[in-house]
């Protein structure tokens, strides 16, 4: 449960931070630094690594997957699927089914390969399909029109190395708003979150929104999900209680799911996903309103499971990944994610590597990439053991860190 004096002693000394400018105040924001012409070095505080920009030329991207042969597919927000091998960037892969990007977040987002890969080379990615009726769109994509003209769609497709064939779309979250995080499992089951804006959605039982649902591979759902049979939840939910889930990982040395989600203002925090587990949204929060009172006014609630990792100031959590490797010596163990913006200060993103103890609890914590300020929207470990970056911007890049030496 979480500790109501803790959390307010935290909240209260940094609220003068966390607070959004009220209506009329200077939003202001710092601007990014242009992308380098050679690789650069940083001494870190575990490690000191080499930065290098291995292509530019996205636009917006949002996930990165490693194939078998180590080359990397990559998606663009505008609904392109990119495809990097030996060095080079590809034009869009054709295949894609039309994808609906008209705001700053609805588009073309995660993508994963299914677990037997190698035999089906089949892709799975998680996009907004345009809906001829935007009244329908605006139905099935969350309360007050958020999601008009979309609906959220997880497809997959057969991909040869040179375009995707055999597409289908396999499952529509009924209600589920425009963004989502695709994990598969061990067992080859298949997690979907969704964001749980506005806020009441997450709590609903009978709706999809502010979820996360688990499905089997074809977009049916599990038996064995926690809600099968019980009456009065919807049976894909596997927990419930989210804002804006932003990844999902696998955590191999324990065996357990671990989620990054966005708060409101402040409060974005990383959770331990459990079957069947309330996240607490929008009933209890670390995070402010935009315009400055907490939102909620409660930091506990029997019931609901507390973050394992919060963040106050916010740093818009993204994408991250556990790094298991031994090349990049001092990190092997620690979790890297990335931030989009730092206290609600547009031109502040940066990569933080977290360190746990054996027990997994928090210990210490650095800032990466600082001084550049790019949006970072995804992190992952390559098959080299060398961590792999996309920045989020117009003139995106996916980036390679490795050891010095």
């Amino acid at each position: 449960m979480r500790s109501t004096g803790l959390r307010i002693a935290v909240a209260a000394l940094v609220s003068a931070v966390v607070a959004a400018p009220a209506a009329g105040q200077d939003r202001g924001g710092l601007p990014v630094a242009p992308l380098p012409d050679a690789p650069w070095e940083y001494r870190t505080a575990s490690a000191d690594i080499r930065v290098s920009v291995l292509t530019d030329g996205l636009e917006n991207p949002w996930s990165l997957e490693f194939l078998p042969d180590a080359s990397i597919l990559i998606t663009e927000r505008n609904g392109r699927l990119r495809h990097f091998e030996n060095g080079v960037l590809s034009d869009p892969i054709p295949g894609l089914p039309e994808v609906r990007s008209d705001n700053f977040i609805s588009g073309l987002h995660d993508i994963k390969l299914h677990p037997d890969f190698e035999r089906n080379r089949l892709v799975y990615w998680v996009y907004n399909k345009p809906v001829a009726d935007a009244d329908e769109g605006a139905s099935r994509a969350g309360r007050g029109g958020r999601g008009g003209g979309r609906v959220l769609t997880v497809a997959r497709g057969v991909f040869d190395g040179k375009a995707l064939t055999s597409v289908e779309n396999i499952v529509s979250p009924e209600g589920a708003s425009t963004v989502s995080r695709l994990l598969f499992l061990p067992d080859g089951t298949l997690l979907v979150s969704t964001w749980g804006e506005p806020g009441d959605m997450a709590q609903d039982k009978m709706g999809l929104s502010g979820k996360i649902l688990r499905y089997n591979d074809d977009g049916t759902i599990p038996d064995d999900n926690p809600f099968v049979g019980v009456e009065g939840y919807r049976p894909e939910i596997y927990s419930l209680g989210h804002r804006t889930p932003e990844s999902l990982v696998w955590h191999e040395p324990t065996g357990t799911i671990w989620e990054s989600e966005m708060g409101p203002n402040g409060g974005d925090e990383i959770n331990i996903i459990e079957a069947g587990g309330n996240y607490g949204w929008p009933l209890v929060s670390l995070g402010r309103s935009y315009a400055g009172p907490y939102q909620p006014e409660g930091f506990e609630l029997d019931g609901m499971i507390a973050p394992v990792v919060n963040f106050v100031p916010s740093i818009s959590t993204a994408g991250m990944t556990f790094y298991t490797g031994t090349r990049i010596s001092g990190w092997t163990g620690n979790l890297f994610i990335g931030g989009v913006r730092f206290g609600e200060i547009p031109g502040t993103g940066q990569i933080q590597r977290i360190v746990f103890n054996d027990d997994m609890e928090e210990i210490r914590r650095e800032s990466l990439l600082q001084d550049k300020r790019w949006r970072i929207r995804d992190i992952r470990q390559g098959p080299d053991e060398l961590l792999y970056v996309i920045t989020d911007e117009r003139n995106g890049a996916l980036l390679r860190i490795e050891p010095l030496d």
